[in-house]
């Protein structure tokens, strides 16, 4: 089961870094899975697929990544990219806040996906 922090609703760049903080102390890489994934080539038997997010703001940031019976924090340094591996053929909601703006999307993800965020 999840934890989830409190912050004050506010677009606060100091919850944020906080928050940042917090996920990056507990969170496990899945770099070195992402790239065996990428370099070897995607396989339709695969039941796993690479999401890839490039942080091109001044701002660390967490994205959430929830779907079906999934949920994953990611801790994405400013100037970085964090990657996972997600189940595949699934709809998934990403947000997060990058800097003072907030980022919010809904996707289906079959194949791998990669996503830039910026301020």
């Amino acid at each position: 089961m999840p934890t989830y922090s409190s912050y004050p609703v506010t677009n606060s760049t100091a919850n944020t870094e906080r928050e940042y903080q917090e996920v990056l102390k507990n969170y496990k890489s899945e770099t070195a899975e992402v790239l065996t994934y990428l370099l070897n080539g995607e396989s339709p038997e695969e039941p796993k697929t690479a999401l890839t997010v490039e942080n091109t703001s001044r701002c660390n940031m967490v994205l959430t990544v929830s779907g079906s019976k999934y949920y994953k924090r990611i801790p994405i340094g400013a100037g970085k990219i964090g990657s996972v591996m997600i189940p595949k053929n699934q709809t998934y909601k990403l947000s997060g806040m990058v800097c003072k703006s907030s980022y919010q999307t809904t996707k289906f993800i079959s194949t791998s996906y990669s996503v830039k965020l910026s301020n």
